[in-house]
């Protein structure tokens, strides 16, 4: 079977989950709760205009949030994002912020921050990093994931063995892509490349041990996205540095870089904590998939951004961007991959979680976690 003929399979496969996920309501809830982590791409409000990230400080504005919710709610997004649809494939209400001290967190909890580092934030301070104004880091969301398993009588599977069995046995750990912020921080400084990735994957490692040492059971890391095809690096960039589907290539290779070592990290969990599944989502792969076969997945705009200004090539602009006064977006967002110039559409987050969850771009596949967690009872 040709390449080509394998993505148009695809590509329909992909066309027809929508009535996949709406059949899911006639079977039997896998999980009952889901915890999320991760940075602006799983985060759903725990920051809000002016906390976030630097550059993009105006999410509490529309248009962020118009496709779908018709409202901002703190996204970085027009709509929802993969974790929203990985909640509605499993019959779940979508997961409220930690911060948010009335939600109902019965259901699960996402700790997510927007900006957030793999690397303690103290790191980007001792090295003067100012574009990191986020103090959060995945050893914030790690300590208040703490607060939450004590609330509930769990400190470790170890001490407390009935009680986090209790917390663990219907519940999905989702670690949504976090490292790309390490890198984007550094960018132009005197730290080098190899230093944060060094640091993050151990970060990200041990951050993946410690839930498993707390007795989480069914675990999905995402690894980082292709990075070079977001607005901002194709803005930032040489158009000689370039890869086969028209991305930065320096920027990519790092990215696949560091996921080819998270993914080594994640099979030594793997043999060390055998009683626990641990899914790769393999966003990068993903991504690349879907900028190849673009058209057929209903993109036609796979570098300009839906939501900023100034035209150009990219319609970006970093001191006028998505929000902002000077600001506009597309009629229709669902024919862009990138949103704003860092973040992504809903469509294209829709069709990424598809990608994840029926599709070939998880190891091993979301299915057999799902078959796994039903033959446990």
């Amino acid at each position: 079977m040709s390449s080509s003929t394998t993505a148009i399979i695809l590509a329909a496969a992909i066309l027809l989950l929508s009535f996949t996920f709406s059949s899911a309501s006639n079977h039997p809830q896998p999980f009952k709760k889901i915890y999320a982590f991760g940075d602006s791409y799983t985060d759903t409000g725990n920051t809000a205009s002016g906390t976030g990230p630097n550059a993009f400080v105006h999410v509490s504005n529309l248009p962020y949030g118009r496709t779908f919710f018709h409202r901002p709610t703190n996204r970085y997004s027009d709509g929802r994002l993969v974790i929203d649809f990985v909640t509605e494939s499993l019959s779940l209400p979508y997961l409220p912020p930690y911060l948010d001290d009335k939600a109902n967190t019965s259901n699960g909890i996402n700790y997510a921050v927007a900006g957030s580092t793999a690397i303690r934030h103290q790191f980007f301070v001792k090295n003067n990093l100012t574009f990191d104004i986020t103090p959060q880091s995945l050893q914030t969301q790690l300590a208040w994931f703490n607060k939450t398993l004590q609330a509930q009588q769990c400190k470790s599977a170890i001490s407390t063995p009935n009680e986090c069995m209790e917390v663990f046995r219907d519940a999905l750990v989702w670690v949504g892509e976090i490292g790309a912020n390490d890198y984007a921080y550094t960018l132009g400084s005197t730290v080098s490349g190899d230093t944060i990735q060094r640091g993050a994957i151990r970060s990200v490692t041990g951050f993946i041990e410690a839930l498993l040492e707390k007795g989480a059971k069914y675990v999905v890391v995402q690894g980082l996205p292709t990075t070079g095809c977001l607005t901002l690096a194709m803005y930032l960039s040489p158009e000689t540095d370039r890869d086969d589907i028209g991305c930065v290539a320096t920027v990519n290779n790092q990215s696949y870089i560091h996921n080819t070592i998270l993914q080594t990290n994640i099979d030594m969990l793997r043999k060390k904590y055998p009683n626990a599944i641990i899914v790769y989502a393999d966003y990068w792969n993903a991504y690349h998939y879907i900028v190849k076969n673009a058209p057929k997945l209903g993109f036609h705009e796979l570098y300009k951004v839906c939501c900023g200004s100034s035209g150009g090539p990219y319609n970006f602009d970093v001191l006028a961007t998505c929000g902002s006064q000077n600001s506009s977006s597309c009629q229709d967002p669902s024919q862009y991959i990138n949103w704003d110039g860092v973040h992504l559409t809903e469509a294209m987050y829709k069709v990424v979680s598809e990608l994840f969850l029926r599709g070939p771009y998880a190891n091993p596949p979301f299915e057999d976690l799902l078959k796994r967690k039903e033959n446990s009872g």
